[in-house]
């Protein structure tokens, strides 16, 4: 059983909330991606991955946070990226062991509480980038699940094109579904080496999801990233 509150959300701007399936699966790929896009529509956007691990505090231009600023335009240092992902561990583990390492915990009351206070911020759209996939530890008894269930946004959920995606992408649909979760977006991220292909990937997954929206994005496809962001903000509140 979660500690954590479920509240109504601020409706001054509009929100979501971005997972996957596992590590490595797009994640921040498509989130800068959408930041771009809602920007050349002319929205004013935020970024935020409020939690990392593997984490070199000697290069912070390489983390997922410096890749949202990027897509923003705005600068990359210590400063920035601390602003925008206040829980930094070093170890690339699942957050609950890298704190752990630290003699760190996370609080995840506090997590949600500052995610809380950015969605009153002024800006068009914020989107929030979660940490590895559905299920990933945040503490001994909270997951990534249940920081979304809390915040309660609309999800987007990334699916990568390796062998095992299908019953890594059914077995988080059926988490979310055990919570009360579904994604607003299924979006299906073409990996660089990826073993199994788009289009497989998509023929083996449609059967399964009903009439959730379906997304394939291509290596570099800025044009499917535009279509996505325009869904999202043309579907939901």
């Amino acid at each position: 059983m979660t500690h954590l509150e479920t509240r109504a959300r601020p409706m001054n701007s509009r929100a979501y909330f971005i997972t996957a399936t596992g590590t490595d699966s797009g994640k921040t790929y498509v989130a800068a991606g959408l930041l771009r896009a809602w920007q050349a529509r002319g929205h004013a956007v935020r970024g935020l991955k409020p939690v990392m691990s593997g984490f070199d505090a000697a290069h912070p231009q390489a983390c997922d946070a410096a890749t949202l600023l990027a897509a923003q335009g705005l600068p990359v240092n210590a400063e920035s990226v601390a602003a925008i992902s206040p829980w930094r561990y070093a170890a690339p583990l699942s957050p609950d062991r890298a704190a752990a390492l630290e003699g760190r915990r996370i609080d995840v009351v506090a997590l949600t509480d500052w995610c809380r206070q950015q969605l009153a911020a002024d800006q068009d759209v914020l989107l929030i980038e979660g940490i590895g996939g559905v299920m990933v530890p945040l503490d001994e008894i909270t997951t990534v699940r249940e920081w979304m269930a809390a915040l309660g946004l609309p999800l987007i959920l990334v699916v990568g094109t390796y062998l095992g995606s299908l019953s890594h992408t059914l077995t988080a649909l059926a988490a979310l579904r055990e919570a009360g979760l579904s994604p607003v977006a299924i979006v299906v991220n073409e990996c660089n080496g990826a073993g199994v292909s788009l289009g497989d990937c998509l023929a083996s997954l449609k059967p399964h999801i009903g009439t959730m929206p379906l997304f394939a994005l291509g290596r570099d496809d800025t044009a499917g990233l535009q279509v996505l962001a325009d869904f999202l903000l043309e579907t939901t509140p």
